[in-house]
């Protein structure tokens, strides 16, 4: 976090001279080791088995919150007979498809209750089963996404334990599945001493009680793994049994790369969400807006207001074309039909099914890994939109990429029209920033941007009113969407720049009175009210921008609540109803935040309630309620169906209803934990421009992990242009430990070759303490190594791009990448250059017995089409 974030970081340090302890645990010891009280350097990819220690030293010990663990969490539905844990099919849950690598979750499911009482059917839940019965095959094409981000209807509301003691209470189920993951299994996979795991498991309970809270912060990095979503989830586990959801100094942090990366999730960039996390239409399942909307029809909590939500934001996006008559436009709405994201669309390109791509504030062929497979996917474009601050790789690739060098790509036969466009930074522009917090602040312009330099927004509205324009007296059905599109905003200044005030209105909404809604609970599903993203709005209530707001922190209180505005509603914490007990009542005096008031009817506190202000503690649901009207007065979880957190998913992920420990899909490592090496449902980019390093093969015996420095950013295009950042990082490097430097014959300040199946790259060797041997039980060492990523061809300061030494392969959940950790040969001196280098990693692809073939665009490889070799692929 000091590395990547100083900023942030700035409260870490105030928070440890005031008491706090602060633990760090990373491969690497880092800028935040320094200051640690307590550095915990575990084998990369080893998290999951690391938290499950935790939640079993938790759970063995009985230092979980019981009372709010009881109220406030699924641990007392029961699991149905059918479940089969992993801890009893060696790493596989029930329902496994071997055959196409997936789960059916139908034996996952809760023990519904009997007899049902009235008004427990559930007609999400029927929605959702008659999906999966008339609808199969979206489970084949993106099951991941098909119940969006609003999660999973359950079928029927299940039996429940209160005392917990039946066995196949979701509580006993946790138990069993992390019996196994003993401080002395956690030493032999993570490699960490049992003293050290249990000084942090005491501190980590000691900290964690009514009148104490314990917060954990992630790095990006934790979600690109292969089971990346199963480390949120394993610590979530942890932070809810210890009753830290939704509590003052508690909670989960994830930081973000960028300023806005938060925002971009919101209002999305992403292929298979609507702003406000509103899943996208599925093709296969979405013919309507009624079938959009079915499987909230009869949901509890506030993902069962989806028809208002997703109407509003139909009508702010076709104003008076949409109509009742014609379901609002919903046809309108691209429909996907399954991944569509970002690796699956460069195979696409490589396989000539992509023929046009904008890439907007990223750079593929450095920042992503394999960048060589990125390169060939660009070159195989007709044309290619490039908005950037730089002239990025990514828009010179076609004459400049390591593959032009070894012949495998030319500019004379690369046909890919590129149209760099200059962007605007964040100081030359207007408009809001949503950060980790889900805190939107506005910036204010500061200078113009130079020369041909323009914002985003300036971009698209001209881009979009020019293509309306030619379009004006189109017959075409198909150009409807665009040509109805509310594309009206007011525009200033000579560049007839638009007004970004006016779009946060729209994305805030409006009423039938045609001013600005308070908040979604004012969205209606008839038309009469409209909203560009639900969770936004209230951004622009009174006709004010929130965002704007920049009260000093020492005229209001520690909450700060008029400094800026947070989604939803202005709250600081969600789930913030779990900061009091199921009466209404602070769990203590020391950590009182948000508690009912009971003469004022209503829920106060230091914070805006995440709960219906008014909502009685005592609140019993109705019979037939539906909604939030749905979630009792004690149930503080309320955008789940049941209004509880979740320990145990019975439905929702794809992976598994828990975590489990997995390998990564490159380790060198066997798995000790089960005969499952590594996430069955691993989502692979098959095809001979990204092979897969074996596990296990002496050919590849160190792991790797890529990370950033403080004087970089990312793929360095806006720190490698500067004189001042270049000249102190002016060089590629990479770390490894004085063992692995005496192994392998590498010297401090020289050059190292690293290899994979992929590529080779060269850096300078340093040689570090900070990269040490992990050393496990069974006697194996395992030697890393760490490579920041910031580097490639151009810029003030060059050299290999660490990424491009990386394979592909993505949690099935979100298609996010396991970068974070790899295996690799590394040897003295610098690597071949030319086509010496494409022979050199075929001898490590021969001797590792990794298909040899060789490939270029279209799968024809120039070189080895001159030396009379056909694609093997």
């Amino acid at each position: 976090m000091a590395e990547c974030h100083p900023v942030g970081f700035q409260w870490v340090a105030e928070a440890k001279a005031r008491g706090a302890k602060v633990i760090h645990v990373d491969p690497r010891f880092t800028r935040t080791s320094a200051i640690a009280d307590l550095h915990v350097p575990l084998r990369m990819g080893t998290d999951i088995a690391f938290l499950g220690g935790l939640i079993r030293y938790v759970l063995d010990n009985e230092l979980y919150f019981k009372e709010y663990v009881v109220a406030y969490t699924n641990a007392a539905a029961l699991v149905g007979e059918d479940f089969v844990d992993a801890e009893d099919l060696g790493g596989l849950f029930s329902g496994f498809d071997p055959e196409n690598n997936q789960y059916d979750e139908a034996s996952w499911q809760y023990e519904p209750e009997e007899p049902p009482h009235s008004g427990s059917d559930d007609p999400a839940g029927a929605a959702e089963q008659d999906r999966r019965e008339q609808h199969p095959e979206v489970k084949k094409t993106d099951k991941a996404q098909a119940a969006g981000s609003g999660g999973p209807p359950i079928a029927a509301k299940p039996k429940r334990d209160e005392t917990l003691q039946h066995p196949r209470t979701v509580f006993q189920v946790l138990k069993r599945h992390f019996a196994r993951y003993t401080p002395e299994m956690v030493a032999e996979v993570c490699g960490i001493e049992p003293e050290v795991f249990l000084q942090v498991a005491r501190w980590v309970t000691e900290n964690s009680k009514r009148d104490r809270t314990t917060a954990w912060v992630y790095s990006v990095g934790w979600t690109q793994h292969s089971v990346g979503a199963q480390y949120i989830r394993t610590c979530s586990i942890l932070q809810t049994l210890l009753g830290n959801i939704g509590r003052p100094g508690g909670g989960i942090l994830a930081l973000r790369g960028h300023a806005s990366i938060q925002g971009s999730t919101d209002v999305p960039t992403l292929y298979n969400l609507l702003p406000g996390y509103l899943p996208m239409p599925h093709a296969l399942q979405h013919g309507s807006l009624d079938e959009y909307c079915a499987d909230a029809a009869g949901k509890a909590g506030f993902w069962g207001n989806k028809r208002a939500y997703t109407v509003s934001l139909l009508k702010a996006w076709w104003g008076d074309a949409a109509t009742a008559e014609n379901d609002f436009c919903f046809d309108y709405i691209p429909k996907i039909d399954g991944d569509h994201s970002s690796y699956r669309t460069i195979k696409d390109m490589i396989e000539g099914k992509v023929s046009g791509y904008f890439l907007v504030g990223e750079n593929p062929t450095v920042g992503h890994p394999n960048g060589r497979m990125n390169r060939f996917g660009l070159a195989n474009l007709d044309w290619l939109v490039v908005r950037d601050l730089q002239m990025i790789e990514s828009a010179t690739f076609w004459k400049e990429s390591p593959e032009i060098e070894t012949g495998e790509l030319a500019p004379e036969t690369i046909a890919t029209e590129v149209f760099f466009v200059p962007a605007a930074s964040h100081a030359e522009k207007e408009g809001t920033f949503t950060q980790t917090q889900r805190l939107l602040q506005w910036r204010h312009k500061a200078v113009e941007p130079p020369g041909d330099a323009t914002s985003d927004l300036w971009f698209y509205f001209h881009l979009g009113r020019i293509l309306r324009e030619r379009l004006a007296d189109s017959t075409d059905p198909r150009d409807r969407p665009l040509l109805d599109l509310t594309w009206d905003y007011p525009t200033h200044g000579p560049d007839r720049e638009p007004s970004a005030d006016a779009v946060l209105r729209e994305i805030n909404g409006v009423g039938p009175d045609g001013h600005a809604v308070s908040g979604y609970m004012d969205l209606k599903d008839d038309g009469s009210t409209t909203c560009g993203c639900w969770i936004y709005s209230g951004v622009y209530a009174d006709e004010v921008n929130q965002a704007a707001r920049r009260k000093p922190g020492r005229e209001q209180g520690q909450v700060a609540s008029e400094w800026g505005w947070a989604w939803p509603y202005n709250r600081r914490i969600l789930y913030n109803r779990a900061s009091a007990d199921p009466d209404g009542k602070p769990w203590s005096e020391r950590k009182k935040y948000v508690y009912w008031d009971s003469e004022a009817g209503r829920w106060t506190g230091a914070d805006n309630p995440d709960f219906e202000a008014t909502k009685r503690p005592d609140y019993v649901p109705p019979d037939g309620a539906r909604a939030q009207d749905a979630i009792g007065g004690a149930d503080p979880f309320i955008m789940q169906g049941d209004g509880k957190a979740w320990l145990y998913a019975p439905a929702g992920v794809v992976d598994g209803p828990l975590p489990t420990h997995y390998e990564p899909a490159e380790s060198v490592v066997e798995n000790a934990l089960y005969k499952q090496q590594a996430n069955p449902t691993i989502e692979h980019i098959e095809g001979p421009w990204n092979r897969e390093n074996p596990s296990l093969s002496p050919v590849f015996p160190f792991q790797v992990t890529t990370y950033r420095l403080t004087e970089h950013h990312t793929a360095g295009g806006m720190s490698r242009t500067l004189p001042y950042l270049s000249e102190l990082q002016p060089e590629f490097f990479v770390e490894v430990s004085p063992e692995l430097a005496a192994l392998r014959g590498l010297t401090n300040g020289e050059y190292a070759t690293l290899v994979s199946t992929r590529t080779a790259i060269e850096a300078k060797v340093l040689v570090t303490e900070r990269m040490r041997p992990i050393r496990l039980r069974s006697g194996q060492v395992v030697h890393q190594i760490g490579m920041p990523y910031h580097w490639s061809y151009s810029g003030i300061s060059t050299g290999d791009s660490a990424n491009d030494l990386l394979g592909i392969v993505l949690d099935p959940n979100t298609h996010i990448q396991e970068d974070k950790v790899s295996t690799a040969d590394i040897r003295p001196g610098r690597r071949p250059r030319g086509p010496a280098l494409i022979e050199f990693v075929e001898s490590y692809r021969r001797r590792a017995g990794v298909d040899s073939g060789r490939v270029g665009v279209n799968g024809r490889d120039p070189v080895a089409a001159e030396a009379g070799e056909g694609s093997q692929q």
